[in-house]
């Protein structure tokens, strides 16, 4: 009778640690799920959203991965002092780029986020940044005007290859870079668009 029921109390110790663990991973995996239902959904659907930006200074609108942001300018990409703090409040604009009303390359980094669970906690505005395509369309709102982008590559390079950060060609161009896969550093995602 007693081995009986030591034998019920590690049923219910174990049955008690996998719902436990299965409570976790839902609520670890819920947020990314719940981005990537979306994005299919609207995908097969072709639903459109009315992305307003936060602001006509300087922010950033993805009609198609529904990313909407702030654009924190002129943030040093090399001091993670500086950047950290300006990737919680928006999308960063590398300090020595060109700005949206400039001949140049504008070039504007954030999060995909920290970890691939943590995609609703940070401000991982550019966790979806890897869907985007050639031919898709990238605002900018700067000092009031809405300039139109159009996605000419996606590459993905290792986290040492900066050059994209110089100027890329004589047209106004728009790099946008991440960190990919999403949830890792490994290496960096590159959206290059130029100004229609």
């Amino acid at each position: 009778m007693a081995k009986r029921k030591s034998l019920s109390y590690l049923q219910i110790v174990a049955d008690v640690l996998i719902f436990t663990g299965l409570g976790l991973l839902i609520l670890i995996f819920s947020p990314v799920l719940k981005v990537e239902t979306t994005y299919q959904i609207r995908q097969i659907t072709h639903e459109t959203v009315d992305l307003s930006p936060p602001n006509t200074d300087f922010s950033i609108v993805i009609p198609k991965i529904d990313a909407v942001s702030p654009v924190i300018a002129n943030v040093d990409p090399n001091d993670p002092n500086k950047y950290l703090p300006a990737l919680k409040r928006g999308v960063a604009q590398a300090a020595g780029t060109a700005l949206p009303d400039q001949v140049g390359n504008v070039y504007l980094f954030a999060h995909s986020t920290d970890a691939f669970y943590d995609v609703n906690r940070y401000n991982a505005v550019f966790y979806l940044l890897g869907k985007l395509s050639k031919g898709d369309d990238v605002f900018i709102y700067y000092k009031g005007k809405k300039i139109t982008y159009t996605v000419d590559q996606v590459k993905v390079v290792t986290p040492n290859d900066i050059k994209y950060l110089d100027k890329i060609s004589d047209k106004k161009t728009l790099t946008l870079q991440t960190c990919y896969p999403p949830g890792t550093t490994f290496d960096r995602l590159i959206v290059i668009a130029n100004e229609d």
